[in-house]
């Protein structure tokens, strides 16, 4: 698969994890050829030429899921007739599972023994909700023989969430809180951006304050307004007095 993906030009990530031989997988990233920016949501307007390149790629059309961040996982060997799902799960040669993700996290799963594979979307309401619990009893084996890949998702560096999300999953699970890193809190943070506009107005040089003779005049000089930041107070002698 890294070498056919190579081939198109396409820096498509391979996952690196001791699936079966007849287990391909990839995920795409926002580049397509050379570079190029590429999306396959419906709503793209380069959505059909995105699609087919992929088709190029894998053994049959992948099968598209409404996605709605819930926890329902859609068997591809019966009739999907498009209900919302947001996994799926195969045990048929040849089909395709597919998940769109922006931040969310896909996570592709594959069982070593019986040739069953899934695929979750996990954004955190899934998460929370469980549905990589459901994906993996949807393949209907043994949990320890499943293997998973987790692939590109958005981290706590540049994805801040607040305490309802951290509730929803430490609330059921308090050991989950190891999971988060600790931000500033709310008034923390008022203070910080308090103490960042202190800090510029602090550090600016200060303006040079002209002499308030000269700048008369150069206010005056021609009987115009010519510098309208300055005062514009009427000046104690006659104006025909400053423009001698």
């Amino acid at each position: 698969m890294a070498t056919a993906l190579a081939a198109q030009g396409l820096d498509w990530i391979v996952p690196v994890w001791p699936a079966p031989s007849r287990v391909h997988a990839f995920s795409t990233t926002r580049n397509g050829v050379a570079g190029r920016a590429i999306s396959f949501a419906p709503s793209a307007p380069d959505v059909a030429s995105a699609r087919e390149l992929l088709r190029r790629l894998v053994p049959d059309e992948p099968v598209w899921l409404r996605q709605v961040h819930g926890t329902a996982i859609a068997n591809l060997d019966a009739l999907y007739d498009g209900f919302a799902a947001d996994g799926a799960v195969t045990r048929t040669p040849g089909t395709v599972c597919a998940v769109l993700t922006a931040d969310c996290l896909p996570i592709l799963l594959a069982d070593r023994d019986s040739g069953v594979v899934a695929v979750a979307h996990a954004g955190w309401r899934g998460l929370a909700k469980g549905v990589i619990e459901a994906a993996v009893a949807a393949m209907h084996v043994e949990p320890s023989s499943v293997l998973a890949w987790l692939g590109p998702a958005i981290g706590p560096r540049a994805f801040e969430v607040g305490s309802d999300v951290f509730a929803a999953f430490c609330d059921p699970d308090p050991g989950a809180a190891e999971c988060f890193v600790p931000s500033i809190q709310e008034d923390e943070r008022e203070h910080e951006m308090a103490r960042r506009s202190l800090r510029a107005s602090t550090t600016q040089p200060r303006p040079r304050r002209r002499r308030r003779g000269l700048r008369r005049r150069a206010l005056h000089a021609d009987g115009k307004q010519m510098l309208p930041f300055v005062s514009t107070r009427r000046p104690r002698r006659a104006a025909d007095e400053w423009q001698r």
